[in-house]
């Protein structure tokens, strides 16, 4: 688990960036029992996708859909791969 200050420098996303992002819902960070955020390996990657995103021009809304729909596409790959 990673703190908010180590994910900045991981994926070059500012830190109020970072907790703009939570407040949106496009990263949700597990909180330790004082509050402090703690991110995981795959929020890493979820907030590499979400800057490729907006390297690209997206606005944080759409960012929100692209995710959601990438987020299905991949639950449904597994359900298939399961049913098969």
């Amino acid at each position: 688990m990673f703190t908010i200050s180590t994910v900045a420098e991981l994926t070059g996303v500012g830190v109020q960036s970072l907790r703009q992002y939570e407040a949106r819902g496009l990263v949700t960070p597990a909180r330790s029992q004082g509050g402090t955020r703690r991110f995981s390996r795959g929020d890493i990657v979820r907030l590499r996708r979400v800057r490729e995103l907006v390297d690209v021009g997206a606005n944080l809304a759409s960012i929100g859909i692209i995710l959601d729909l990438q987020d299905e596409n991949t639950s449904l790959r597994y359900e298939l791969r399961r049913k098969q």
